[in-house]
């Protein structure tokens, strides 16, 4: 059984990662660092402040204070808020927003998304104008279970994604309110309304 993330980002075979548009999401996010290095060597020189793996658009604003390790990408007339944590290979199209206080960990995010503020999204692709009010939790691993090897109910079936780390892909347009938890392997369809402490958990029922 497969994912196809164009049913769930409508820009992701048009863009800066059209070539692996065909892969699992857990796969492209599992090599998120090779993927994200690869297009900071391939960045226009003139709209980029590139020191090492780390280029920042001219226009984008990083607040004091928020930490930036490479590889990453902050693209054109994004927001960085003092206190933001992006690591492992970190993709930001062009606007979008990561507010103080949020950590992103092996992420893609696509145009006009907003990650508000006190969150934590690790190992995910995030499709356009996705809104993730603040405390929100988009979870990478399955630490409650002994078999963490990431399965997810999908269209009638189970994927055996057979990897332990793997947050979700979620759709353009989804909402996730504040305090919500996303557990590992969701996959959320476009325009998906997660609410406010609200719970999603797409796994099959397994011992712990």
């Amino acid at each position: 059984m497969t994912v196809a993330l164009a049913d769930f980002i409508e820009s992701f075979s048009n863009g800066p990662f059209a070539a692996i548009a065909g892969d699992a999401p857990w796969l492209i996010t599992g090599r998120a660092r090779e993927h994200v290095a690869g297009l900071v060597t391939r960045l226009e020189p003139d709209a980029y402040r590139v020191e090492g793996d780390i280029a920042v658009a001219l226009s984008a604003v990083v607040e004091p204070g928020a930490v930036l390790k490479g590889p990453l990408v902050v693209g054109p007339g994004c927001f960085v808020g003092a206190g933001a944590y992006l690591r492992g290979g970190v993709f930001l199209d062009e606007a979008c927003c990561v507010g103080p206080g949020c950590e992103v960990k092996s992420t893609l995010v696509f145009s006009g998304t907003h990650i508000a503020h006190f969150n934590f999204v690790g190992d995910s692709i995030l499709g356009a104008n996705v809104n993730i009010e603040a405390g929100a939790v988009i979870a990478n691993h399955r630490n409650e279970r002994t078999d963490r090897r990431i399965r997810i109910r999908h269209a009638g079936g189970v994927i055996e994604t057979g990897i332990v780390k793997f947050g979700s892909l979620v759709g353009d347009g989804a909402r996730i309110g504040a305090n919500a938890v996303i557990a590992p392997g969701a996959l959320l369809l476009p325009g998906t309304i997660v609410p406010r402490l609200g719970h999603v958990d797409q796994a099959p029922a397994q011992a712990s």
